[in-house]
Order: C-alpha cells, then structure tokens, then sequence
C-alpha cells in the first residue's frame, strides 16, 4: 500500500498537475499549428511555386502492382518527402510560437533588484579605537 501512497503524493504535486496541463495544451496548440500550416501556408506556397502540393510530393521506390482487372494488389513504395517539408515547417512555427510565448513571459516577470549588502564589519584598528574611546570616557 506504501507504492500507491508515494505515487499518489508524486502525481499531486505541482510540477506534475503543470506538466499535464501543458501536455494537453500543447497537443491542442499542435492541432492549430498544423492546421495552419496545411490550410492556410502552404496552399500560397504550393502556388507560388506552381501548383505543388508539399503534401503529394513523394519519391516512388517501387510502383505500385496492378492486376489485370485494375485493382491495386501491392500499394506503391514511396518516399514522402512532401510530408517531411510540412512536418518541418510545423516544427519551425511551432519553435518560433514557443520562443515569443518565453519572451512574453520573460519580459512580464519584472527583475527585481538584489537585496542591499548588509555594511562592512569595522576593521581591527576601528575596534580597537572603539575600545579606546570607551575607556577614555569612563575616566
């Protein structure tokens, strides 16, 4: 019974409750950055350089064999390369989100200045004429 206790106080703690909050958040955020990229980027993108679809872009190992009655018995070997290039660029929107999301953060937490230095301990000499002094005045 001990294990469960010890798991049960290790996944209430903070750091576990954020992690999971973040996982799920970012699994969201993922949806909507590839959502981006595949809708709304890479059509002008495909455009521009002529009608390519990144996504159907793909290197053909070995073709596809058809039967005499034209159905597909063996699927084609290819290399899609076309999805590589989307999942590139995902992971670039996504790394640029990221790093405006920790500026953002960083310059919101205001630096504050360091505490005062506590002043210098008196030298010996400075001691030693306290001492001094005290005597004097009780004479």
């Amino acid at each position: 019974m001990g294990i469960i206790k010890e798991f049960k106080t290790f996944a209430m703690r903070g750091n576990v409750m954020d992690m999971a909050v973040g996982i799920i958040i970012g699994a969201a955020f993922g949806k909507i950055v590839n959502s981006l990229v595949n809708d709304v980027l890479m059509p002008p993108l495909g455009l521009l350089l002529g009608k390519m679809d990144f996504s159907k872009m793909a290197i053909t190992l070995k073709p596809a064999v058809v039967d005499a009655a034209g159905t597909v018995t063996t699927p084609a070997v290819t290399l899609g390369y076309g999805m590589f290039i989307n999942a590139v660029i995902n992971f670039l929107i996504v790394a640029f989100a990221v790093f405006l999301l920790i500026k953002a953060i960083n310059s919101a937490v205001r630096k504050q200045p360091p505490p005062p230095c506590a002043p210098p301990a008196p030298s010996k000499e400075e001691l030693l004429l306290t001492d001094i002094r005290d005597i004097l005045r009780q004479k």
